[in-house]
């Protein structure tokens, strides 16, 4: 039984990844729509599936605690300070402008609304996508299967969900660093939610990592 649950569950997470890939990659959509779809099928088909198997339980996901707090805010410090850093030392080493221009054209983010899309992937964005891959394709995953077939089906999921909004964004060299650090971001999220129970732990270094990202992005669009 628990061997089905562990194939329902996988086949779920890459089926909705799949998904926005085709949202992302192919279809382009606009940002709102993208993100209404992602809503649905990031958080909306996991607590249905949820509620009707009541052997899966996500409730806990969802429960605040001051347990991991404080470390993961300043590992959240810390990320943002290596990420910017990192960009102000690769900016004239690898061309970064080709960005803006693949947000633009693939889901129409420009100048005049990064503001309020920048606030939407820092709060909401990352929200979504800790549910999804550290509470659903982790935690949840990890009663009923090994914790180590949880912790890197999660975090391979998670760098290859990225790959379809990324195209077009990098040279091959740092697209490559890109989703090493992605892998790897996806295991320590992971490791911080497996002391907890909860996602709030790396929700609060992912906003972080945004924050730091939304920042470079402030830069090329030269709003800062």
């Amino acid at each position: 039984m628990k061997n089905n649950k562990k194939i329902i569950i996988c086949s779920m997470v890459i089926l909705f990844c799949l998904i926005m890939a085709i949202v992302d990659g192919i279809l382009k959509s606009d940002y709102a729509v993208k993100s209404a779809i992602k809503l649905a099928i990031f958080l909306g088909f996991p607590l249905l599936y949820a509620y009707f198997d009541k052997e899966v339980q996500t409730k806990h996901i969802f429960v605040l605690t001051k347990k991991g707090f404080g470390f993961a805010l300043g590992l959240g410090l810390g990320v943002y300070a290596v990420i910017l850093g990192g960009y102000l030392t690769l900016k004239n080493i690898f061309d970064f402008t080709a960005i803006t221009g693949a947000l633009g054209s693939g889901v129409g983010v420009n100048r005049e609304n990064f503001v309020f899309v920048s606030i939407y992937i820092s709060f909401a964005n990352s929200f979504l996508e800790e549910f999804f891959f550290r509470g659903f394709a982790f935690l949840t995953l990890k009663k009923i299967t090994t914790a180590k077939f949880a912790y890197i089906f999660s975090s391979t999921a998670f760098a290859l969900y990225h790959i379809a909004m990324m195209i077009g964004w990098f040279s091959l060299p740092v697209f490559l660093i890109v989703m090493a650090g992605l892998f790897a971001g996806g295991m320590i999220f992971n490791l911080l939610n497996d002391k907890t129970e909860n996602i709030y732990p790396s929700w609060i270094v992912h906003m972080f990592a945004n924050f730091a990202i939304n920042t470079v992005g402030f830069m090329l669009f030269g709003l800062i």
